[in-house]
């Protein structure tokens, strides 16, 4: 996400325009919005939550706040450049985008440790914020408090989440550790699997959710109150200057001949993968998922109740059986990728 707002001193900033329909874009609406400001939405789908907030893994999880800025996670990286099915895919190509990204995060290994106890607070913030939203406005978005299961078949991945288990703590977030057995009881579906388990963490306070759901839900509640949403229409490109900002827009012409465009006093551009080019215009800088519809009931008792991850391959599953994995820096493609 991106923020710019113009230099003018004294400028007395009202109205804003937020770039993407997402959960990001639409949760900074209504922040917006509650702190008085006029706020119009803009995305080039009919519907909001169309692109990156229309399926994931559906964890609202505190227990995956470890950020990944890690010497491990670096070796990792190098050695799953050489695997199809690894978590985390790097395309080689070098690119100055690319090189610039990896050495900033290279910078924040040393801040690893205050860092993932930031996250996790901040996470925890965000899952109550998450609750408080949909009972204000009234919408379901199929949330189930079953808790998230981590499990772990590598001593040293389970030794590596006990020390991670312990900045949690201090974060505010309590989880404990289970065994092989306890595992296959919180999680039938993982019984025949459970002895090749060495252990596992349960985190009772996460849940899981459907983003679409809240998304559109939370549109539609502060639609009702006052956001302006432009559906269907996308943005071509953005300028800032001493009056503003000036959002053009591709949905025809002027009176002028000149493309369509409105001013705003600031823009929040919340665009999925066009952040990056929005951002640039602006002077500033800012995986994949199924989902499985079980609708026998042989499958239904076979999926997991509780909503799982495997913390080694980056797998996490939730409620109607829906799957999300891999990282991938490979430029902007919209291909899922068929193999298993």
């Amino acid at each position: 996400m991106s923020w710019r707002t113009p230099c003018a001193a004294g400028h007395n900033m009202r109205r804003i325009a937020v770039i993407g329909s997402g959960i990001t874009g639409v949760t900074t609406a209504r922040a917006l919005l509650a702190r008085g400001f006029e706020v119009t939405v803009f995305d080039r789908h009919r519907y909001a939550a169309m692109e990156t907030s229309f399926a994931n893994g559906g964890q609202l999880s505190a227990s995956n706040a470890e950020v990944w800025n890690s010497w491990s996670t670096l070796l990792k990286g190098i050695k799953w450049m050489t695997q199809r099915d690894a978590p985390l895919l790097v395309n080689p190509t070098p690119s100055w985008h690319k090189l610039s990204w990896m050495s900033e995060f290279v910078s924040q290994i040393p801040n690893y440790r205050s860092n993932t106890i930031d996250t996790v607070k901040l996470a925890i913030t965000a899952r109550e914020l998450l609750i408080q939203h949909a009972e204000a406005y009234g919408f379901d978005f199929n949330r189930e408090d079953r808790g998230i299961l981590h499990v772990y078949e590598d001593p040293k991945e389970f030794a590596h989440a006990t020390e991670v288990t312990k900045l949690y703590l201090e974060g505010g977030l309590e989880r404990h550790a289970v065994s092989p057995e306890e595992i296959a009881q919180l999680e039938p579906a993982l019984a025949t699997k459970s002895s090749a388990f060495v252990g596992g963490f349960f985190t009772p306070s996460d849940f899981t959710g459907d983003i679409h759901r809240y998304t559109v839900g939370l549109a539609t509640g502060i639609e009702e109150q006052g956001v302006n949403f432009e559906l269907g229409t996308a943005v071509e490109r953005l300028s800032h200057h001493a009056g503003g900002v000036d959002v053009v827009l591709a949905r025809g012409e002027g009176e002028s001949g000149a493309p369509q465009s409105e001013t705003f006093d600031g823009v929040v551009v919340c665009a999925g993968v066009r952040s990056r080019d929005f951002a640039a215009q602006l002077g500033d800088r800012p995986g994949y998922s199924i989902t499985v519809n079980m609708k026998d009931e042989a499958s239904q008792r076979a999926a997991p109740w509780v909503s799982l991850l495997d913390d080694k391959a980056k797998i996490v599953t939730s409620d109607r059986f829906r799957i999300a994995g891999t990282a991938e820096f490979n430029g902007y493609n919209y291909d899922i990728r068929q193999e298993s």
